[in-house]
């Protein structure tokens, strides 16, 4: 059996670091609000203005205290290779994700408090965004001319 999730911190703000903004809402209360059983301003969402983005991860991770700040349930564990070996890591509920006013429903992995937000490699494919290296930013996929393209190839 996997070891439980173990991640350490790596404090290196050297070339390659790249953060975006998000906003995060929980999928159950926007429907609950589509359907009128739950105001909008009760929708639970919050705004993360330095989200990692880390190419290299596959899932969109959070930490602890967003996903308890979301209202958000385990849904299972997956197991992840780390840095630190294989281990088991919680998923939780789908959230809606939107960055540069691109949106998708994605699902949550748990990280500790002390690992910053992640977007990782599936968001990114699903917004259709990547990674700038020479401006150090997120942008439309020049591939799609920018616009936000699906591809079903």
């Amino acid at each position: 059996m996997a070891e439980s999730m173990i991640f350490e911190i790596i404090e290196d703000d050297t070339v390659g670091r790249f953060t975006t903004s998000v906003r995060v809402e929980n999928l159950r209360d926007l429907w609950d609000a589509e359907r009128g059983e739950l105001p909008d301003e009760k929708v639970r969402r919050i705004e993360i203005k330095e989200t990692l983005v880390d190419t290299g991860s596959t899932l969109f991770s959070l930490p602890t205290r967003y996903i308890k700040q979301l209202g958000l349930n385990k849904s299972r564990d997956r197991t992840v290779t780390t840095t630190n070996g294989i281990r088991t890591a919680p998923i939780y509920d789908a959230v809606r994700l939107t960055i540069m006013d691109r949106v998708c429903t994605v699902e949550v992995m748990e990280v500790p408090d002390n690992v910053p937000a992640l977007v990782g490699q599936i968001p990114l494919e699903v917004l259709d965004l990547v990674v700038n290296p020479l401006a150090g930013t997120l942008t439309g996929n020049p591939a799609h001319g920018g616009e936000h393209v699906l591809e079903l190839l």
